[in-house]
């Protein structure tokens, strides 16, 4: 069954959940909109271009008062001011969104589609809070083989620590998302020694911590991309490899491979991508890219719906 028609099914079994829009005057976001409602409850701040019975339309006016004493109690060690914080809230659909969230106003939030990441994910961080390392995943569709890439838009130069945390997390999410086994590969430009340097050396200890967060886990590394999802190259390459060239949960070095090899496959391929998905925090925020179209956001909907709880 296709990945996201997998995940509508398991959607529809449960109790409906309600996801905050952010984004009621782009198009894309609409046209999700009217695709997902059979699958879930939608709030949309502010304004939405289009009547669609059934979606609730909140004004922040309509909690302005009590959010910005709220806001401004969490963030005021911060600097700041009550002032600031209404009017962070009267101008900017993600603090609010964030605001409803905390409140229990809603299940989770999907942003992004004409805004960066990072006016997505720093009110998230500020508000929601997170339980361990927050990053970030896009799945990917690939002729419907399921692949998960981490970290394309959150973490610039994790360290060794931050990246076995982010490979354990990511296996978790791909188990969550998929109901298959993880086969997860730290990614380098070096397989098994084949390259030297600091960079080498970072992910190969990546690699043995993540194995020691979680040893039932199947994890391998540091390998080449082609090693990694290739069996005939990964037999020349690391013959020795637990995944075989059958990775499907790729951890990048550092947020520039990350991005620049999600974009790449999504270019080349014309893979579907879903993302970015956020892990880690609290409760379900997560991320679009502005190139995304309708189907992709209707994917990011489906997908919080699963994550809350």
């Amino acid at each position: 069954m296709d990945f996201i028609e997998n995940i509508k099914s398991i959607v529809k079994s449960k109790e409906k959940k309600t996801i905050i829009l952010t984004e009621g005057e782009d198009l894309r976001v609409v046209e999700a909109i009217e695709k997902v409602l059979d699958y879930c409850n939608i709030i949309v701040i502010g304004k939405l271009i289009k009547d669609i019975p059934g979606v609730k339309v909140i004004n922040p006016l309509e909690y302005i008062d009590s959010f910005s004493k709220e806001l401004y109690e969490l963030r005021k060690d911060k600097g700041l001011t009550l002032e600031e914080a209404k009017e962070l809230l009267m101008n900017n659909n993600m603090y609010f969104a964030c605001m409803l969230l905390k409140n229990n106003i809603g299940d989770g939030i999907v942003s992004g589609a004409c805004h960066t990441s990072m006016d997505t994910i720093r009110p998230a961080l500020q508000i929601i809070k997170s339980d361990s390392l927050v990053s970030s995943f896009f799945m990917m569709d690939i002729n419907n083989k399921l692949y998960l890439f981490s970290d394309p838009a959150l973490n610039v130069n994790p360290s060794s620590e931050e990246l076995a945390k982010i490979g354990v997390e990511s296996s978790y999410s791909y188990k969550r998302l998929t109901g298959l086994d993880s086969k997860t590969c730290f990614l380098s430009y070096s397989s098994y020694g084949s390259g030297k340097g600091e960079l080498v050396d970072k992910v190969k200890e990546a690699v043995r911590l993540a194995k020691e967060l979680d040893s039932s886990l199947l994890i391998d590394g540091e390998l080449q991309v082609d090693a990694a999802i290739n069996s005939t190259v990964c037999d020349r390459k690391a013959p020795n490899s637990v995944i075989k060239g059958e990775a499907n949960v790729l951890i990048f070095p550092d947020l520039n491979s990350g991005n620049i090899g999600y974009k790449l496959v999504k270019e080349f391929s014309h893979a579907k991508c879903y993302g970015p998905i956020l892990q880690g925090l609290k409760k379900p925020v997560n991320d679009l890219s502005r190139g995304c179209n309708s189907d992709e956001i209707v994917g990011t909907i489906l997908i919080t719906c699963l994550q809350a709880k």
